[in-house]
Formats: structure tokens, C-alpha cells, sequence
């Protein structure tokens, strides 16, 4: 059985040349950034050359650049490291009700350290307006958090309009980029973003490395305490061939992402078009603009999530549910919920998400599997 992989939003395969870079740095090259020798500086110079890739592919220098395990620490990070700093006795908190839970579980425990947090309300099609966030100010408002674009729905905010507003009133701004930094240029100077999350297993680097950039001169306070690393923000000994990768990975996404922002496109709207439009057994989660270009999360009527991904893999096609899934039950998506979806629809989300090592025909293939799968699991004869 050839299999489909149609869940890069869940994380990408590792793209070879990012393999190559890194494999110097887990055989040979195996000295401690910190250490004064050969080995040491050799690797500190692959840790340094990989915070000036991961930067120029942001727009920002790389001093401004903090290096983490991934997206969930550097949210972290942001949002608590900054409040640790400037704001430790309280204050009011905005977030959406459709942030990753990165976020929304870290402002929840906010909540019970005495913290105000406003969970601002999306439209329909799962996106936030800037009037909203804007009605939920207050004048003990300290720190604003959007995602710039959905993990589920991959519905794009209106971050420019947030951090316009953001910083015409003085408010910190966070955005969590994790899941848009593969398709959408992101430039945190020009769009009044203030603390930036991006993490490497998105872009077809290797996991367990992230970024976080914090604007010049922002207070943020570290969490762990130990050695001098990531500008005493990230204690320990850094993972010198993750974070080589994860430069390497910034780099080619630099050079490719209009190719992989199209490439993407033709892919979902011909899922959109093959299999959803016009079929009333199918809801669109969202809509087909302002979405990135390798999303595209769905609903179908009188089939459960869990059983249908089942079926999907058993046909050699890997997809995810747009909700939480474990040991065959799954969670109502807080993500569906937020958009008042109805009932019905809310269990039996399903969510594609392409890269650039898919192509047409395998689309046309995983339709075809899907439309199988459907009909019948709600009984229809093939």
C-alpha cells in the first residue's frame, strides 16, 4: 500500500538538505556551544549562523532571537516571561476563544493566579476583528495574544490591524506564528508585533526546536534559571543540531515559499472542489480566503471523527480530526465551538493539510478514499 500523508500541519517530513546541515553536529562536530575550544566554537558558530537564518527570515536581527524547544515553551515564554517582568502582581489579559492550547491553558492558569483574562469572541468563519479586541480594552490591559493564523481552521487573523491597535495604546502584543510562518511572510517590525512564536517541525525542519523573538529592549523575565544561554532567557546546553536544522529549514523557506504557497493552493482547492463543494454531507470549516493556502479543515454529517480517520489510515491515508482525538473518542473542537458551528458538526471534523512533497494525483486518490469512507460509514451504497 502507498501511503498519503495529508497532516503537515500536524508536521512536516524533514526535508534532506536539513538533514545534511545537522548530521555534522549528531557525529562529528559534538562539542558545547559554551566551551572555550575548537569543538565548543565550532558549534557555537552553527548555533549563530542559524539564529542569523531563522532572523533574516523574520525581518528582525538575531539578537532579538531566543531559541526553545518548540512552539508550546516559546508561548510560554512570552507570555509569562513578560508578565513575570513587568506585571507580576495582575492585570487584564486579551486572547481569542481560538487560540492553540499553548496559549488558552496558559492564560486559564493566569486566571488562577489573579490574573483578568478576556477570551474575545470570532465571527462565523473563525476569525477575530480588530473592533473586538479593541472593545475589550481596558485602561489595566498589559498584554494582547493572537495566533496569526489557526491550527485547526488555518483561518488567518487581522494581525496588522491588532498591532496597530497594540501600539497606538502601548499594549505588549504577542502573536503565536507557529502554524503561518510557512506561508505567510511575517515581518514583526512593520506589524507592531512585539513577541513572535515559530517553531522548526512546521517548515520541514526536525522537532523539538522553536524561536521566540521579543522586540529590542522588552522586558521578559526567564523561567528556568541556570547557565548564561539564549541571552540568560533559556538555561542549558542548546540542541546544536536541532537549532543548525531549524536555521537551515528558515533559510530554504525563505527562498521557496511563493512556489510552496502556490503549490499548496492548487492542492486544497481541489479538495475543495472534488469533494466538498455543493454536497450538502460536507460543512466548510471556515471559509476559502483569508485561510492559509494548505488548510482545509471540514465537517461531515453522521460520521465521527475518531471512526472515520480510522477507516482513512486503513486505506493508507493520514489525516487528522480538527479536534482533540484519544483512544478512539473524540473532544468537541474549542476551535468549532468558538465559531458556532452547529452540533451535528462539531465531532465529525476532519482536517487536510498538504506540503510540498504532495501532489495532484495523490489528491485526487485521497478524495477518492475519503468519498468511500463516507458513504460508508453512513450506510449509502458505493
Amino acid at each position: 500500500m502507498k501511503r498519503i500523508y495529508l497532516d503537515n500541519a500536524a508536521a512536516t517530513p524533514m526535508d534532506p538538505r536539513v538533514l545534511d546541515v545537522m548530521m555534522p553536529y549528531l557525529t562529528t562536530a559534538y562539542g558545547n556551544p559554551s566551551s572555550l575550544h575548537y569543538f565548543g566554537q565550532q558549534a557555537r558558530a552553527a548555533v549563530q549562523t542559524a539564529r542569523s537564518q531563522v532572523a533574516h527570515c523574520l525581518g528582525v536581527k538575531g539578537e532579538d532571537l531566543v531559541f526553545t524547544s518548540g512552539g508550546t515553551e516559546a508561548d510560554n515564554l512570552a507570555i509569562l516571561g513578560f508578565l513575570r517582568a513587568n506585571f507580576p502582581d495582575g492585570g487584564h489579559l486579551i486572547t481569542t476563544a481560538v487560540e492553540h492550547h499553548a496559549v488558552l491553558r496558559t492564560f486559564q492558569a493566569l486566571e488562577q493566579k489573579g490574573y483578568d483574562v478576556t477570551y474575545v469572541s470570532v465571527e462565523a468563519d473563525g476569525r477575530v476583528t480588530a473592533e473586538a479586541v479593541a472593545q475589550a480594552l481596558r485602561d489595566d490591559t498589559v498584554l494582547i495574544s493572537v495566533m496569526y493564523a489557526n491550527n485547526e481552521t488555518g483561518m488567518i487573523q487581522p494581525i496588522d490591524a491588532i498591532g496597530a491597535l497594540a501600539r497606538q495604546k502601548g499594549i505588549a502584543f504577542h502573536v503565536d506564528a507557529v502554524q503561518a510562518f510557512g506561508y505567510v511572510p511575517i515581518r514583526p517590525l512593520e506589524q507592531g508585533i512585539d513577541m513572535l512564536t515559530v517553531c522548526s517541525h512546521k517548515i520541514y525542519g526536525p522537532k523539538g526546536v522553536g524561536a521566540l523573538y521579543i522586540r529590542h529592549g522588552l522586558q521578559v523575565a526567564a523561567e528556568a534559571y541556570g547557565g548564561p544561554q539564549e541571552h540568560r532567557l533559556r538555561a542549558g546546553t542548546e540542541n546544536v543540531a536541532a537549532i543548525a536544522g531549524f536555521g537551515k529549514a528558515a533559510e530554504l523557506l525563505e527562498a521557496e515559499r511563493d512556489d510552496r504557497v502556490l503549490a499548496a493552493r492548487r492542492l486544497t482547492d481541489a479538495v475543495y472542489e472534488r469533494l466538498i463543494k455543493g454536497d450538502a454531507r460536507f460543512h466548510l470549516n471556515g471559509r476559502r480566503n483569508h485561510v492559509l493556502p494548505n488548510i482545509i479543515d471540514f465537517s461531515v454529517d453522521g460520521v465521527d471523527s475518531a471512526i472515520l480517520l480510522i477507516a482513512l489510515d486503513l486505506q493508507g491515508l493520514a489525516v487528522s480530526a480538527g479536534s482533540a482525538c484519544e483512544a478512539g473518542a473524540v473532544e468537541a473542537s474549542h476551535v468549532l465551538q468558538a465559531m458556532g458551528i452547529e452540533e451535528k458538526w462539531l465531532r465529525s471534523s476532519i482536517r487536510l493539510s498538504v506540503g510540498k512533497e504532495n501532489t495532484l494525483d495523490e489528491i485526487k486518490r485521497a478524495v477518492a478514499i475519503i468519498g468511500d469512507a463516507v458513504r460508508k460509514s453512513r450506510g449509502e451504497s458505493l
